[in-house]
């Protein structure tokens, strides 16, 4: 708030001062101009003709997905369990690495704020920077495709994620606890498993299982890739264009995400 005096010597109060507004307004003019600019940019490298076209080309594509081919099902269901597969396998690899990690990049648990936490937070920041898929392009560069790459994919994805939410959850604690534990003569691993962990155990489990959630969708594209799972089964139908066959699989993922979804709900709520 700005305090102003006015003629006859009365306080004025505004939300701001002129130079603020001023201020203010000139933000708003340099976003407007940005936005412009960036529009202009874009127009001029889109053809616009597809653009328009597109409603009929998207109508023409679902025609053909319609109705869908059921009997393919069959060859589905295990390449759908080579996908529950990835995301599970993955997520609990993941697990593995993140938690030790989390407890690592904690300031209240790690050995050293200066020489351990930023080497651990760095390799964090790593992990999440990279989308699932850019691993599995890497990882089937180098291992060839399969389902190993994919595994591989979703736990250097998944570790920076689940550490990073543990070792939030891992410095919010109630230090109380802590220093209760710590004054009857505990040792420091004491401390960590009377004190620490069951303050974080039902973080530890929301975080494991919706990571495992949002696995699952990502283990279904990562076929596209060549990394194994259902995603393999959905390109191979996509370059042949059997488009009703891409139906069939686009509903069993559909029902397996939701089926994922519920059951996540369920252990989060039992848990927490």
């Amino acid at each position: 708030m700005a305090l102003l005096t006015r003629a006859d010597g009365t306080p004025d109060w505004r939300r701001r001062t002129p130079k603020a507004d001023l201020l203010v307004w000139a933000g708003w003019l340099g976003a407007v101009a940005l936005t412009v600019a960036c529009f202009q940019f874009i127009s001029d490298r889109t053809i616009w003709a597809f653009v328009w076209d597109a409603p009929t080309q998207g109508a023409d594509l679902v025609a053909r997905m319609f109705p869908p081919r059921w009997s393919y099902a069959s060859q589905l269901w295990k390449p759908l369990l080579d996908t529950i597969n990835i995301a599970t396998i993955g997520t609990a690899l993941a697990i593995l690495i993140g938690v030790p990690l989390a407890f690592l990049a904690a300031h209240n648990t790690t050995p050293s704020r200066l020489l351990v936490r930023p080497v651990v937070l760095f390799v964090i920041v790593a992990s999440r920077s990279i989308n699932s898929l850019i691993w599995a392009l890497i990882l089937v560069i180098i291992l060839g495709p399969g389902m190993l790459a994919g595994i591989l994919a979703i736990a250097l994805r998944s570790i920076g994620f689940i550490a990073k939410l543990l070792y939030e959850a891992i410095e919010e604690i109630d230090s109380t606890q802590v220093e209760a534990v710590t004054a009857t003569g505990a040792s420091r691993p004491q401390v960590l498993g009377w004190a620490i962990v069951p303050q974080v155990m039902p973080a530890f489990a929301g975080i494991s299982v919706f990571r495992w959630d949002i696995n699952i969708r990502e283990a279904t594209v990562l076929g596209l890739v060549g990394a194994g799972g259902i995603g393999m089964q959905m390109q191979a139908s996509i370059n042949v264009l059997a488009w009703p066959q891409v139906t069939t699989i686009f509903v069993l993922i559909l029902a397996t995400v939701l089926v994922s979804e519920w059951l996540s709900a369920r252990v989060r709520h039992a848990v927490i």
